[in-house]
């Protein structure tokens, strides 16, 4: 790849007016431009010999009174020179500032050149430059952590580890077939196939954390269902803090999707709140209860609202017996629990149980495995926390999670355990660990893919007795696969594609 030359400029901080503003300059004309905009109180031109990384006072032209950096070449974020000029944050303030350094001899930044750059220079890797702008959209507090630790190189030193283990081998195997007099290949193939396992194993323990890992970075799809007036709009309002949806005491007021993005305890919740599910002869209500009928078979996460305080009817029967025709992790909120109750949860329990097909029965801590977390069932199921789980087994070891939350939206009860439920089906209670890797880019799980599929034909030639030549091209696919994530086996347009996604100035 060219690395470029000029020096580009861009306003880093945000379009609208706020207390600080910083607009950044990189390149080899950095330091001469920014010190002919630049003076000292006293009216001196100070930039030019100014120590780096050290903030200096004075005023930009006759725009704002600023402080100034200087970022000196190799000691910065794109390893190039750099100046930054922190004025008051005001668009046009930013605007007249960045205007005076393009006419000095800067060009406009493209997006995510600042980053591009730091990686063609070699401060950063491509999965660590990815990072960065993950870390900037983070929504939740494990997306952040996440990124946080992809950027600190926790990924990168996986994989380099991983290719240098790869690359070893195929230097041992070229070496023997040129030197076969000095170097032997005999039992080589019973120690390869033992790497190979190894490595297979390293990187689908990678492959399988990118389902949470996606989940992690963009949100956990979920959909409320419930009957009519069973307090779906009031446990959505309750989780937003705010009333978003219409609530009133006539059954099917929500007629359509009601869409939300919402934080949750740390993890991101993209919410619908639908049309309560029931026969209607109503044209607009139906074409509600199909519209949650169908976002409700593709959510990762369904929230049944059961009202308690009346009894169980057909509408009911319907929505647990859709609940039980998909594999879904299913939250049933026994709502409404501050009033007398007519349903138990045994009832809504057995409904369940019957509409499966099969006899279902409680979750014990036999049973952890079947539960998406390592968090004790004793804990779930305790008395304290007012939930329990019932594993119900179906045709073709299909297993639904249903778990039971005693809740009042009126009095506000529930919700952190909702929030504990979740995080426990999900992310295993919480990110175990600041050292733990995920995979939340689709790009690092297909070559991470690609890699484990290239190892697997090692083996698979291993075990057809194939010629050792055959086991470096698929070893040196592997390599090229994993290489992908960091950057060393990537093209221009690939790199170009990835940074166009970037923000203005970063």
């Amino acid at each position: 790849m060219v690395l470029t030359t000029d020096t580009i400029a861009a306003i880093a901080t945000g379009m609208t007016d706020s207390g600080i503003g910083i607009v950044r300059i990189s390149g080899k004309k950095a330091v001469e431009i920014g010190d002919g905009l630049f003076t000292s109180p006293s009216g001196k031109r100070i930039l030019k010999n100014a120590e780096s990384h050290r903030l200096y006072h004075g005023f930009f032209l006759n725009i704002d009174e600023v402080m100034a950096v200087v970022m000196k070449s190799p000691r910065s974020f794109t390893g190039e020179d750099i100046v930054e000029i922190q004025c008051h944050g005001g668009v046009l303030v930013m605007q007249k500032i960045l205007e005076a350094i393009l006419k000095a001899g800067a060009r406009l930044a493209e997006p995510g050149e600042f980053t591009k750059r730091a990686f063609l220079n070699g401060r950063m890797d491509l999965s660590m430059a990815e990072a960065v702008i993950d870390v900037i959209h983070s929504q939740n507090e494990f997306a952040l952590t996440s990124s946080v630790n992809q950027l600190k190189g926790m990924l990168s030193e996986k994989v380099k580890a991983l290719r240098a283990d790869i690359l070893y081998e195929i230097a041992f195997i070229e070496s023997a077939l040129d030197d076969p007099e000095h170097i032997s290949l005999d039992g080589y193939t019973d120690r390869l196939a033992k790497k190979i396992d190894n490595l297979s194993e390293s990187v689908s323990a990678l492959i399988k954390t990118a389902d949470n890992g996606k989940l992690i970075k963009e949100g956990i799809s979920t959909v409320i269902v419930g009957k009519p007036n069973a307090g779906k709009s009031s446990l959505l309002n309750l989780i937003m803090g705010e009333d978003r949806a219409i609530v009133t005491d006539v059954a099917g007021t929500t007629r359509d999707i009601l869409q939300e993005t919402i934080r949750l305890g740390g993890i991101s919740l993209n919410i619908m709140d639908t049309a309560g599910i029931r026969d209607t002869e109503d044209i607009v209500e139906k074409i509600g209860v199909e519209k949650a009928k169908k976002f409700a078979g593709k959510a990762d996460l369904v929230l049944y609202v059961a009202d308690t305080s009346v009894s169980l009817d057909e509408n009911d029967r319907e929505i647990i017996s859709f609940l039980s025709s998909h594999k879904k992790n299913v939250i049933v909120l026994l709502n409404k629990s501050d009033l007398p109750s007519v349903t138990t949860e045994d009832e809504i329990r057995g409904l369940f149980e019957e509409l499966s097909g099969q006899n279902g029965k409680k979750a014990d801590t036999a049973q952890n495995d079947t539960l998406k977390a390592n968090v004790p069932l004793d804990d779930i199921n305790s008395k304290e926390n007012n939930a329990e789980q019932i594993i119900v087994e179906k045709p073709g070891n299909r297993t639904e999670k249903v778990i039971m939350i005693k809740s009042s939206a009126r009095n506000q009860s529930g919700l952190e355990q909702l929030e504990y439920t979740i995080k426990s089906i999900f992310f295993q209670g919480e990110i175990k660990s600041s050292n733990e890797i995920v995979i939340t880019n689709m790009r690092h799980k297909e070559a991470l893919q690609e890699a484990y599929d290239s190892l697997g034909m090692v083996k698979k030639s291993i075990q057809d007795n194939m010629p050792e030549d055959f086991y470096s091209i698929d070893l040196m696919s592997a390599y090229s696969s994993l290489g992908r994530i960091i950057g060393e086996e990537v093209d221009d347009d690939l790199v170009n594609e990835i940074f166009s996604k970037f923000c203005m100035g970063k």
